[in-house]
């Protein structure tokens, strides 16, 4: 299983806000592929998965995350 964390984008970044998911829970992604935006004090970026697999989200749009916080998980694809 791959986590997808809170990246740190800029060297005094401490936290970033989910602005909006781009996959839904449950969906398939592919690694590479821009799965939710996040807002800092600074810019807005879009970020992209880690890896390929079924998305479980567990962060809420809305809210302010710190850098690293667990956001998803992304569990193999069992359609093997």
């Amino acid at each position: 299983m791959a986590e997808v964390r809170v990246p740190k984008l800029g060297m005094s970044m401490t936290d970033g806000e989910i602005v909006e998911w781009s996959v839904a829970d449950g969906d398939h992604v592919e690694a590479g592929q821009i799965i939710y935006s996040l807002a800092t004090d600074k810019v807005d970026s879009d970020i992209e998965c880690p890896a390929s697999g079924v998305i479980k989200i567990i962060g809420d749009v809305g809210v302010n995350y710190e850098v690293g916080a667990i956001i998803a998980e992304i569990s193999e694809d069992e359609k093997k």
